[in-house]
């Protein structure tokens, strides 16, 4: 493993969020709603855990950014996102 990789690890901050087992019902919906085929949710949505309305707003935004109406393709939109991820020195 890289050096600067270990160090984002060791550094990277760390954000509370409720488990599957302690979450309402309504949060617990969300959770299956916003999981993929596998049954994983990703990181980036769970942190919404401690308020699932801004869950719910964050999947929306994002599902209309993706997939709402656009003259870019879903490709080119991925490949915004990764393209700014990498400027951001982002590994996941």
């Amino acid at each position: 493993m890289a050096a600067g990789v270990l160090l984002r690890l060791l550094f990277m901050a760390w954000i509370p969020y409720i488990t599957d087992e302690d979450a309402s019902s309504v949060l617990s919906q969300f959770y299956h709603d916003y999981s993929d085929d596998a049954g994983s949710l990703d990181h980036i949505l769970r942190i919404h855990s401690l308020n699932p309305r801004s869950m719910k707003d964050h999947a929306e935004l994002y599902g209309h950014l993706m997939r709402g109406p656009s003259p870019l393709t879903r490709v080119q939109r991925e490949m915004i996102g990764v393209a700014v991820s990498v400027e951001n020195k982002c590994f996941y």
